[in-house]
């Protein structure tokens, strides 16, 4: 019997292999060393595969090991001719740096001492942004955070030529548990000093970081060109992630995650949002007499 061979080697489990046929409909095997030896030799085997009308075919490979591809025309009548490859697999999950990994953006109530008045912060949220990004980040952002039940100020804080910004962030901050600045073009278009910007979102002594940026409708490039003491902070930006998705991070990090799981449709228990299809790939595996 003649078979075209292609040698895929040493696999991992889980590649993709991807076969492409040129002709007519043919049979196509995805075999394991022992199993290949048998085929060839006419004895029983075990395939993944089968005939295939339609081309490319793709495969997964079950577990690491060595794998052939064969194809061949039994029962069939034409030629074909072939070709394998593996897929080229998805890139490794971006990380990035968690907002619970920067505890000092929550700012805690403080606690009577002897001569000294308890500190109870007013609100849980402030944003400050240039009043051009409030119809499209501050406010709707400002509502989930509030659905998710969390108290927001962010109208006093729209941002006018003429402010002083250092002074408005001190106010939010010494009434509220957690900062929020929206970096944008507008923002930057207010015409801030650098005495201003610099050391913005962080505190002069200690260095730790009391705010999160959010950047909107900005490149990294251009944030750098604005401010270069901003670019390198732990931020979230419109353009990767959603408003639900930021506002989610802000709600488990002040200690409400659950009670936002209803505003971002997702699952508590399995983590997926709701009505998310399982998907599975995969072949059938025919013992071939």
């Amino acid at each position: 019997m003649q078979f075209i061979q292609h040698d895929l080697g040493y696999r991992k489990g889980g590649e993709i292999v991807e076969i492409t046929l040129s002709g007519n409909a043919a049979n196509v095997r995805l075999l394991d060393s022992s199993n290949f030896s048998a085929y060839k030799s006419g004895r029983q085997h075990r395939y993944y595969g089968g005939l295939a009308k339609r081309s490319p075919v793709r495969l997964q490979i079950p577990r690491s090991g060595h794998w052939y591809v064969v194809v061949d025309m039994q029962g069939l009548r034409g030629s074909v001719r072939s070709s394998a490859r593996i897929l080229p697999g998805p890139l490794p999950e971006m990380r990035e740096v968690p907002l619970s990994s920067v505890p000092s953006l929550v700012q805690r109530d403080i606690a009577p001492n002897q001569g000294t008045e308890s500190v109870h912060r007013e609100y849980d949220v402030f944003i400050s942004h240039a009043s051009e990004d409030k119809d499209q980040v501050v406010r709707p952002l400002a509502h989930a955070l509030s659905d998710g039940g969390l108290k927001v100020w962010y109208d006093e804080f729209e941002l006018r030529i003429g402010d002083s910004l250092r002074r408005k962030i001190d106010i939010g901050l010494a009434k509220s548990r957690f900062g929020i600045v929206v970096l944008s073009r507008a923002f930057f278009g207010k015409g801030w000093t650098n005495y201003e910007l610099d050391g913005l979102v962080t505190r002069s002594v200690s260095g730790e970081q009391i705010l999160l940026p959010i950047w909107h409708d900005i490149t990294k490039q251009e944030l750098i060109e604005y401010s270069p003491s901003l670019a390198d902070k732990v931020a979230r930006s419109t353009a990767t992630h959603t408003i639900e998705e930021i506002a989610k991070e802000i709600l488990i990090i002040t200690d409400l995650g659950e009670a936002v799981d209803s505003i971002c449709g997702i699952d508590p228990d399995s983590g997926q949002k709701f009505g998310s299809p399982h998907q599975s790939t995969g072949a059938d595996l025919v013992d071939k007499q």
